[in-house]
């Protein structure tokens, strides 16, 4: 709440603001290519196992069609089309017949795809299922290797809220920026798929410290009536990423390229971020005004107000002496859980800010690495995950609505002081209103 005043006397929201969000408007144009992107990249082509006849020209005899190869090589599947997984052992000549039914031959005469498999190229040129042939009994490792990312999100995302309070958010901003590109571009070079998803789980990690980082500067260096103005505008360049991908894998049907163009662009971005100020709020915290000082000024430079000669380290240190004596009291991720005030809360003061941010995305994270592997059980059970899918919805939207507070228009809370005052305060304006109410009916 002190730091609102402090950015107040830095002009408050103007052109340092506004290049703010078009700064971060980047990373979110292209954070949704990194997290959809297996939707193209692992599509499933269509497939069936490779055979002599139809798949090795010189023996391919040349009155016959390839409808007629098909029916002697591969048996009918599931839908009465080629079966995706086996293959004759023999060519089943007999099938040629026009008298021929199904009982001319039976499963002992089919094998396994111990060839490999043909893969449809019509839509995409190649794609990681192809690569590293994910078809089959193999099929299980596609949405295995969603998992494993979403388990880079979920250890990125409390990993980068410790960190990011020890070493600051800018410079966590442009590494994690710079390991997203070279981990990213690195996949189209893996030569197994074990070290493609160990890439993805490093691309991942990092892509977590940019939702952080960014998420946290934005709110920092924003005022509180702007604030969901701001986060409006960077959640539709989230949404308008979303949208391009689909046109850019449209325009890059390979897997390696469409990789490259969701990768690339963050080395740019490594090197844009280093023109955003650190967070003067958390230079104040860590012992560091004159730090602090110069970054104001810096912001209040760029907003034309001239006005911020009158911030001083001593107007610093008193607008955040109570922020700054409680950052020097030890503070723990438990203390999220064992305050009253913070039980029930999702927001959190600067002394923890991010790492109770890191606790919530990882948490959301694990549902998102979840949802793959939920998805797997389906053949088992078909109604298990739409159930699942659909009650936990249902259920943590009834907590949201029933157990967190409004906080449009609040300042934002720095401390547990903070958090504390605002809900003797509600306390003591609802036992107001009550007076009144009494009163009135008397």
């Amino acid at each position: 709440m002190a730091f609102s005043k402090l950015l107040e006397q830095a002009g408050g929201m103007g052109l340092f603001q506004t290049l703010q969000v078009l700064t971060f408007i980047l990373p979110c144009l292209v954070i949704p290519s990194q997290m959809l992107l297996e939707n193209f990249s692992a599509a499933v082509p269509g497939h069936r196992c490779w055979t002599h006849l139809l798949d090795n020209g010189s023996v391919v005899p040349a009155n016959m069609t390839l409808k007629a190869l098909l029916t002697i090589s591969i048996p009918p599947g599931p839908n009465w089309e080629p079966h995706q997984c086996r293959r004759f052992r023999q060519p089943q000549w007999q099938l040629l017949d026009p008298n021929a039914t199904a009982t001319s031959w039976s499963e002992a005469d089919t094998e396994p795809c111990v060839d490999g498999w043909v893969y449809d190229r019509s839509v995409f040129t190649s794609t990681i299922v192809a690569k590293w042939d994910l078809v089959c009994s193999s099929q299980g490792l596609k949405p295995l290797s969603q998992s494993i990312f979403m388990s880079g999100i979920l250890v990125g995302s409390f990993i980068w809220g410790l960190v990011s309070y020890r070493f600051g958010r800018k410079p966590m901003l442009s590494w994690c920026c710079l390991q997203l590109a070279v981990a990213g571009t690195s996949t189209i070079f893996a030569p197994t798929f074990v070290i493609y998803c160990g890439l993805r789980f490093v691309a991942a990690f990092g892509m977590a410290g940019i939702f952080l980082s960014s998420l946290t500067l934005m709110v920092e260096w924003t005022m509180t009536s702007r604030r969901a103005a701001t986060m409006t505008v960077v959640g539709c360049a989230f949404s308008a990423g979303q949208a391009a991908l689909g046109g850019l894998a449209f325009a890059l049907r390979d897997w390696r390229t469409l990789q490259l163009a969701a990768s690339v662009p963050f080395f740019a971005i490594s090197l844009i971020s280093w023109w955003l100020p650190e967070s003067a709020r958390w230079l104040i915290i860590k012992g560091k005004p004159d730090q602090a000082l110069q970054e104001l000024r810096k912001v209040a430079r760029i907003n034309g107000h001239k006005e911020a000669k009158n911030l001083t380290i001593e107007v610093l240190m008193s607008s955040m002496e109570e922020e700054a004596a409680s950052a020097k009291e030890p503070r723990s991720v438990l203390d999220l859980f064992c305050m009253p005030v913070l039980r029930w809360r999702s927001c959190a003061m600067l002394v923890v800010k991010m790492t109770a941010d890191g606790i919530l995305h990882s948490v959301g994270r694990l549902g998102a690495m979840m949802g793959p592997l939920i998805l797997m059980s389906r053949q088992a059970l078909p109604l298990l995950p739409p159930l699942l899918y659909g009650v936990i919805s249902i259920a943590s939207s009834l907590v949201v609505l029933f157990f967190l507070p409004e906080t449009r228009g609040l300042p934002l809370p720095d401390t547990i002081q903070d958090l504390e005052s605002q809900k003797s305060t509600a306390a003591q304006g609802n036992r107001q209103e009550a007076v009144t109410v009494e009163s009135t009916s008397l």
